[in-house]
C-alpha cells in the first residue's frame, strides 16, 4: 500500500492561534489536493514555539485547547486526512473522571498522571486529528534544558508511547528532543511502530543541520526504523528555525530533504514502511546559511511585530554595510532608510562609500552632520571638563548623538532601528551604551568580525540575488575604524580580529580554559586581555537589544554570566 505523507514546514507566530490555525488548514488543504493521507506539522505549531512564560498562564492553555477544537472542526471536511499538530496540553484535574483518547491501543490525551501535589500537569504535546476529532495525543518524554532551552520550567514529561495505524503501517510519534535520546524511539518500536514521525522546533545554529542528521541516524541504527523529521521555519525573537525537514530510510540514507529557511510543504511517498526517494534539496555553504538566517530573522522580527520598516545608521564601514544589505534583502529597499551622520573625524571616503552603497541597493539616504551637536555638548560640559584631556568620553558623546538621532527618526516614523555591532565588539565592549548600541534589533550581534567579511564577500558574489556587488570593494579593504578621533583604527584598542575571534570562540562558545587557549598557540597577554574584557563588559551586553542567534552559544539567553563577580581564572603553566 502506498501512502503519501506531507511534511508541513510552516512559519507560525507565538500566540497567534487564529493565524496558526489558518496556516495549518491551508497546508492541509494543499496536501489533501496532492493526495496526501497524513500531514505532519512542527512542534507546538498551534501555539508557536517557544511560548516561554506564556506557558505559566492558565488562560494560554485554555486558548490552546479552544484553538485545537477549532482546528479539528476546520479540518473535518478533509475526509480521511490525518493531521499531526503540536500544542501545549494541560491534563485534566486528577479529581475529575479520567478520559482516555487512544489510537491502536496507545495514547493519553487526557489521562491524569500523578505528580505529587500538583493539581494540574502541563505538557508539550502533539495530537492526531482525523475527521474533525482528536484521535490521540502524545506527550513529550525528554525535555531539553540546555543552551536556549528551559522546557523543564514549563512542562512535565511522560513515558507513554503513541502509535497509530495508517494503511496497515504503524507510525510512532515522538517530539524533537525525544530523538536526541534512545528511550522514546525504542518505546515506540516496542509498541509496534514501523516508522518514526518527529515534529520539531529545532533552532538553527551554524552546522546544526548536519548534527540533526547524525542524531537521527543514531536512532535509526538502534531501532531499524525509517524517520520523517519535520522542522519549524521562521524567526522568533532571537531564535531562527531553519526548516530543512528530511526523511531517512531504515539504513539512514537521505531520501528526501526540503530547503532551509523556506516555508512550504513536500510530499513523500511510502511503499509500506519504506520511503520512496524524492527530491533532496542541495546543501548550502556555511555563509549561505548564515546570511539566509539573518535575512529571515530581520524579515520575521519586523513583520511579526508590525514595524513598517527599518532605519540604519550607515557609517561607510563593513558592519553597517552588511546590515544594510541584509535589511534590503529581507524587506525590500523601499522599507529601509539609511542615515549617514558624519563628524569632523569622518573620512571623505566613508561618506562617499556610504552614499555609493545606498545608491546600489536603492534605499533612501540622508546625511545629518553631528558637528554642531558635538559643539553644543562641548560647550555645555566645558566648565566640568576644564583642564582634562580628551578621551573616550568625547568619543562616546559622538556615538550617543547618533543614537539619539536614529531613535528620534524611529519615534517619528515608526521604523525600527537596526544596530550594527558585531559579536567581536559586543564581546569586548568596543561599543557605546546608548550610542551605537541604541536600537531595537541587533542583526549581527552573533556574527564575529571575521565572519562579517566572509558574509559581505558572499553577498557580493551570490547569484540568487537580482543585484550583486552591492557592497563597495573599498569598504571591504579599508582598515576598520570607529572614526571617533583622528587616525583611529580598531586595532589601536584591540588585538587583530583573527586573534580576538579565535580567543572569543574558544572561551565563550567552547568553554575552553585560559590554559587550553594558550596551549593552542595564543599569547598569554592576549588571552588574559580578551577574556578580561569579556567579563568586564557583561553589564553592557545585558542592556543591548536582542539579536539573531546563529552560533550554538550567543550572548543572550544561552550566556548567563554574573555582572558582579570577582572570579579571575588563572593560566596554569
Amino acid at each position: 500500500m502506498n501512502t503519501r505523507i506531507a511534511l508541513a514546514q510552516i512559519n507560525v507566530t507565538v500566540g497567534d492561534f487564529a493565524g496558526n490555525i489558518a496556516k495549518i488548514v491551508d497546508v492541509a488543504r494543499a496536501a489533501h489536493r496532492d493526495g496526501a493521507q497524513l500531514v505532519i506539522t512542527p512542534e507546538l505549531s498551534l501555539s508557536g514555539y517557544p511560548p516561554e512564560d506564556l506557558l505559566l498562564r492558565p488562560a494560554f492553555y485554555a486558548a490552546s485547547a479552544a484553538a485545537l477544537a477549532e482546528l479539528a472542526e476546520q479540518l473535518a471536511p478533509l475526509s480521511g486526512l490525518r493531521v499531526i499538530v503540536g500544542h501545549p496540553h494541560r491534563a485534566a484535574d486528577p479529581s475529575a473522571p479520567a478520559e482516555t483518547a487512544a489510537a491502536s491501543g496507545h495514547g493519553n490525551a487526557n489521562r491524569p498522571i500523578e505528580r505529587g501535589a500538583a493539581p494540574f500537569d502541563t505538557y508539550n504535546a502533539a495530537s492526531l486529528i482525523v475527521d474533525g476529532k482528536i484521535a490521540g495525543t502524545y506527550l513529550k518524554q525528554d525535555l531539553p534544558n540546555t543552551e536556549v532551552f528551559d522546557e523543564k520550567r514549563y512542562f512535565a514529561s511522560d513515558t507513554t508511547p503513541f502509535v497509530f495505524d495508517l494503511d496497515g503501517v504503524k507510525y510512532g510519534l515522538i517530539i524533537c528532543e525525544d530523538a536526541w535520546h534512545a528511550s522514546a524511539a525504542q518505546m515506540a518500536k516496542a509498541a509496534g511502530a514501523q516508522v518514526l514521525l518527529i515534529p520539531n522546533g529545532s533552532p538553527y545554529h551554524l552546522n546544526k543541520e548536519a548534527t540533526r542528521v547524525d542524531i537521527v541516524r543514531a536512532r535509526i541504527a538502534e531501532t531499524g526504523l525509517p524517520v520523517v523529521y519535520v522542522n519549524l521555519v521562521g524567526g522568533q525573537d532571537e531564535l531562527i528555525f531553519d526548516g530543512g525537514s528530511f526523511v531517512l530510510d531504515a539504513q539512514g540514507q537521505m531520501v528526501a530533504r526540503m530547503p532551509q529557511f523556506v516555508e512550504g510543504h513536500a510530499i513523500v511517498q511510502f511503499d509500506g514502511a519504506r520511503p520512496v526517494p524524492a527530491e533532496i534539496a542541495p546543501a548550502e555553504s556555511l555563509e549561505a546559511q548564515a546570511y539566509a538566517a539573518l535575512v529571515l530573522g530581520v524579515r520575521d522580527y519586523i513583520g511579526k511585530n508590525g514595524f513598517p520598516g527599518a532605519i540604519i545608521g550607515l557609517s561607510g564601514g563593513v558592519d553597517s554595510a552588511l546590515v544594510l544589505a541584509i535589511a534590503c534583502d529581507a524587506l525590500g529597499p523601499e522599507r529601509v532608510r539609511a542615515v549617514m551622520m558624519p563628524s569632523r573625524y569622518t573620512a571623505d571616503i566613508s561618506t562617499s562609500d556610504a552614499a555609493e552603497m545606498a545608491r546600489r541597493v536603492g534605499v533612501r539616504y540622508d546625511e545629518i552632520a553631528i558637528a554642531p551637536m558635538m559643539d553644543a555638548f562641548g560647550g555645555a560640559l566645558a566648565s566640568e571638563f576644564e583642564g582634562l584631556p580628551q578621551d573616550a568620553t568625547e568619543e562616546n558623546i559622538q556615538a550617543r548623538i547618533r543614537g539619539t538621532l536614529l531613535m528620534a527618526l524611529s519615534n517619528k516614523f515608526g521604523s525600527l532601528v537596526l544596530t550594527t555591532g558585531n559579536k567581536s565588539e559586543m564581546a569586548v565592549g568596543y561599543c557605546t551604551l546608548y550610542g551605537d548600541m541604541a536600537g531595537g534589533f541587533a542583526v549581527i550581534k552573533d556574527i564575529a568580525k571575521t565572519l562579517v567579511y566572509r558574509l559581505c564577500h558572499y553577498r557580493n558574489s551570490a547569484t540568487q540575488f537580482a543585484t550583486r556587488d552591492v557592497i563597495p570593494e573599498r569598504i571591504l579593504t579599508r582598515a576598520p575604524s570607529a572614526e571617533l578621533r583622528e587616525n583611529q583604527t580598531d586595532q589601536d584598542s584591540l588585538p587583530p580580529y583573527e586573534v580576538l575571534d579565535a580567543i572569543m570562540r574558544m572561551y565563550m562558545e567552547e568553554d575552553k580554559s585560559l590554559s587550553d587557549i594558550v596551549a593552542a598557540g595564543y599569547a598569554p597577554a592576549d588571552v588574559t586581555r580578551v577574556t578580561r574584557l569579556i567579563k568586564l563588559n557583561e553589564y553592557k551586553r545585558r542592556q543591548a537589544p536582542i539579536g539573531i542567534r546563529v552560533t550554538h552559544r550567543a550572548f543572550g539567553r544561552d550566556w548567563r554570566y554574573p555582572i558582579t563577580s570577582r572570579y579571575a581564572e588563572p593560566i596554569q603553566a
